[in-house]
C-alpha cells in the first residue's frame, strides 16, 4: 500500500501545496496598514512625516503590511520612497485606493500640520467601518493664528473621538482637543513621525559638501524663514499673491531674520566653524540669499556657502548628518537633525502653529526661541555660539531628547499595533 510519504514524493506539486497551506493561513491572517500621509513635496520637512512613520512600522511592526496612500510624490519623491521602502506599495489611482478600502484593515493617519486628510478619515469611516488613528498632528494647526484664537469644527471633533487613538506632536495642539470637546479615552503625546527619518544619500551630500569645501563636523547649517512661506512665488502652486501675508512678511522679514545673520557673523568670526545656508522649503533658496547671505560681511561671507537650489529629504538629512548642528526659523530640519543625533536651535514666531513647543515637550525647551519675545532674541546669538564651542556637551543634550523620543515611539507604536489586532 503507498504510503503518504510516497504518495506526495511522487505528487510533488500538491505536497508544496499542502506544506505551505500554514504560511498560507498566516498571510490569510495578516492585517495591512493604510497609512495616509505625504502632504506635498516642496517642504522638505512634509516629505519626511512619511518615511519617518514607514520606518517606525518597519521597527515595530516588522510583520505588518503597509500601503501608501500618498497626496503628492511627485519631484523624486516617489523613488526616493521606493529606494527605502521597496516593501511598500504605493496607492494611487482611484482603483488603487478602492483595492486598498477593501483589502487594508486599518487606515493610519500619518504626522502632519492638522487633521489634513480629514475627508479621507470620514470616507474611511463610511464607506468600510473599519478603525482608524491619528499618529502626531498638530490641532487644529490654522497658520496665522495663535492658540488662543485657533477654532475647530464639529467634524474633526467627531473623527478624533471616533479613531482609536488620536496623538498630538505637541502638548498645545493636546491642550486644546481637550477644550475643543475631545475625549478619545486614548489620545497622548506623540512625537512627530519625522523624528524617525533614516532616509539617506550620502552620495549627494559628500559631493556637494566637497564642491564648496565644507568638512564633517566643521560646519553649522542654518535656515531662513518668512512669517508666511510666500507659495505664491512657485508656479505649480497656481496662487495668487496674498497681500496681507505678503506684507507681513516684508514687516518682519530683518526683525526675525537679522538674530539668525548675526548668529551666523558671531560663528564665522569666533569659531573654526563655517556655515551652509538650506533650505526647508522651496521658497527658502531665495529668502536665505536675500536675508542671510547677501547682507553679511566680505570678511564672514567667505566661509558661508548659500545652497543655492532645492533639494529633497534624503540629501538634507545626509547633509545634517555631517554637520556640527542646526540654528534657524523652522521646525523639521531640526526634527531630522535630533532623529540623526545632531544639535538643533528651533526658532518660532505667532504665525507659525503651536508645532514649536514640541521642543519643550521633548526636554530641549533650552534650544526653543520665540522670535515675538525680546529675551528670546537676545538669547539666540550665545546659545548658537555655545552650541558651536562645545560640541560634545551638545550632543549630550540631544541624547537625552533622543531617548525621550525613542520611548514614545515604542509606546505610541505597541498601541498601534494593539489597535490593528483588534481590528
Amino acid at each position: 500500500m503507498e504510503t503518504r510519504r510516497t504518495f506526495l514524493r511522487q505528487t510533488p506539486a500538491l505536497a508544496g501545496l499542502l506544506t505551505s497551506l500554514p504560511a498560507l493561513a498566516r498571510l490569510a491572517d495578516k492585517k495591512t496598514i493604510l497609512l495616509r500621509s505625504s502632504w506635498q513635496t516642496e517642504n522638505i520637512g512634509d516629505i519626511g512625516h512619511t518615511p519617518g512613520v514607514l520606518a517606525l512600522l518597519e521597527k515595530h511592526l516588522p510583520d505588518v503590511p503597509v500601503r501608501l496612500w500618498p497626496m503628492h510624490v511627485d519631484n523624486g519623491v516617489e523613488e526616493m520612497l521606493r529606494k527605502r521602502f521597496p516593501r511598500v506599495t504605493i496607492v494611487q489611482t482611484p482603483a488603487d485606493v478602492a483595492r486598498a478600502f477593501a483589502d487594508c484593515s486599518f487606515l493610519l493617519h500619518g504626522s502632519g500640520p492638522s487633521l489634513v486628510a480629514r475627508p479621507d478619515l470620514d470616507r474611511w469611516r463610511r464607506e468600510t467601518g473599519k478603525p482608524y488613528g491619528i499618529y502626531g498632528i498638530t490641532f487644529p494647526g490654522i497658520y496665522g493664528l495663535p492658540a488662543d484664537r485657533q477654532t475647530v469644527s464639529p467634524l474633526d471633533v467627531e473623527l478624533l473621538n471616533q479613531a482609536r487613538f488620536a496623538y498630538f506632536r505637541d502638548s498645545v495642539s493636546l491642550d486644546f482637543a481637550r477644550k475643543a470637546g475631545v475625549t478619545n479615552p486614548v489620545m497622548a503625546f506623540c512625537p512627530d513621525g519625522a523624528f524617525a527619518v533614516d532616509v539617506k544619500n550620502d552620495e549627494a551630500a559628500v559631493s556637494f559638501l566637497g564642491q564648496h569645501g565644507l568638512e564633517d563636523g566643521r560646519f553649522l547649517c542654518a535656515i531662513p524663514q518668512l512669517r508666511f512661506s510666500p507659495w505664491w512665488e512657485l508656479p505649480q502652486k497656481k496662487q495668487a499673491v496674498n497681500p496681507a501675508k505678503h506684507a507681513r512678511n516684508e514687516q518682519m522679514k530683518e526683525h526675525d531674520n537679522a538674530p539668525i545673520r548675526e548668529a551666523i557673523i558671531a560663528v564665522v568670526r569666533q569659531t573654526p566653524m563655517k556655515v551652509l545656508l538650506v533650505p526647508e522649503n522651496e521658497t527658502q533658496v531665495r529668502i536665505g540669499k536675500e536675508m542671510l547671505y547677501d547682507p553679511l560681511p566680505d570678511d564672514v561671507k567667505a566661509r558661508v556657502v548659500w545652497r543655492d537650489r532645492y533639494w529633497l529629504t534624503d540629501e538634507a538629512v545626509s547633509t545634517y548628518r555631517r554637520s556640527a548642528g542646526l540654528f534657524g526659523l523652522e521646525m523639521h530640519s531640526p526634527i531630522m537633525c535630533i532623529a540623526n543625533g545632531i544639535p538643533a536651535i528651533v526658532c518660532r514666531f505667532e504665525e507659525q502653529t503651536s508645532k514649536g513647543f514640541m521642543w519643550r515637550d521633548i526636554g530641549l525647551d533650552q534650544w526653543l526661541f520665540d522670535m515675538d519675545t525680546p529675551a528670546d532674541v537676545a538669547r539666540i546669538v550665545p546659545t548658537v555660539l555655545k552650541m558651536a564651542q562645545d560640541p560634545e556637551a551638545a550632543r549630550k543634550t540631544v541624547a537625552q531628547a533622543q531617548k525621550f523620543v525613542q520611548k514614545r515611539q515604542q509606546e505610541t507604536m505597541s498601541v498601534v499595533r494593539k489597535a490593528l489586532i483588534a481590528s
